[in-house]
């Protein structure tokens, strides 16, 4: 059984630079066509050229695969990069609903979406704390 989490066993079921740019290009789809999630795409830029460049980049580092984030962008700093933003438990949950169905997208194994969402509730929580620590 594969154990994602250790060394590039993530990286690797994602399916490397390509699928990475995939799931983030799908993600950022879904942000973009659902009404639901307009609150969370208007925090973005009008072009997202750069933000998917970014989720792709740290994602890549995250998931056991090359630190590209560090290389571009410099050192990663997501909570406090976000603490300008109102991100409460109903963006917090909107951002993992556009990653949940993106990944449906994608030929992963469901054991697969199913860890990758899990751990993604990490960081997207720290987020979220972050954000309401500024009000």
């Amino acid at each position: 059984m594969t154990q994602y989490g250790e060394g590039s066993a993530s990286y690797d079921a994602v399916g490397g630079l390509l699928g990475l740019q995939k799931l983030v290009k799908d993600f950022y789809d879904v942000m973009s066509s659902n009404p639901d999630y307009v609150v969370i795409r208007d925090m973005h830029p009008k072009d997202l050229t750069v933000s998917e460049d970014k989720l792709v980049c740290f994602l890549s580092g995250w998931l056991g695969g090359e630190r590209l984030f560090a290389k571009k962008y410099g050192g990663i700093r997501i909570p406090q990069v976000h603490a300008h933003l109102m991100i409460h438990e109903k963006e917090r949950d909107m951002w993992l609903n556009c990653m949940q169905e993106a990944l449906e997208k994608q030929a992963y194994s469901d054991d697969f979406k199913l860890y990758l969402l899990t751990q993604l509730k990490v960081p997207a929580e720290r987020i979220r704390i972050a954000c309401e620590r500024q009000l």
